[in-house]
């Protein structure tokens, strides 16, 4: 089991809505609307999936882990560096 796997549906229904976002944007631009207008709506469907992306690592940490460290060893040491890397993903992005 995950450890997002409790929130399960509430990140695939945020994800849904980021969907209908991207969609909506294709639409915008399909439909030739102002520049700042579709950079806006960039903005916050950007935003949405850094939400998503900082929910989904709080539960990582929280469970996964949380659950190596406890055990210790080459897991935790493992599980750190991932969730380093990961973290510096996001930061970059």
């Amino acid at each position: 089991m995950r450890g997002y796997t409790g929130d399960k549906d509430a990140f695939l229904k945020r994800l849904r809505r980021i969907e209908g976002q991207v969609r909506g944007l294709q639409r915008m631009v399909e439909n030739d609307e102002y520049c700042i207008d579709v950079l806006t709506q960039i903005s916050a469907a950007t935003k949405a999936l850094q939400a998503v992306s900082l929910g989904l690592m709080d539960e990582h940490l929280k469970h996964c882990v949380a659950e190596a460290i406890a055990q210790g060893g080459e897991a935790a040491d493992e599980k750190v560096r991932e969730a380093s890397e990961a973290i510096a993903r996001l930061v970059r992005s």
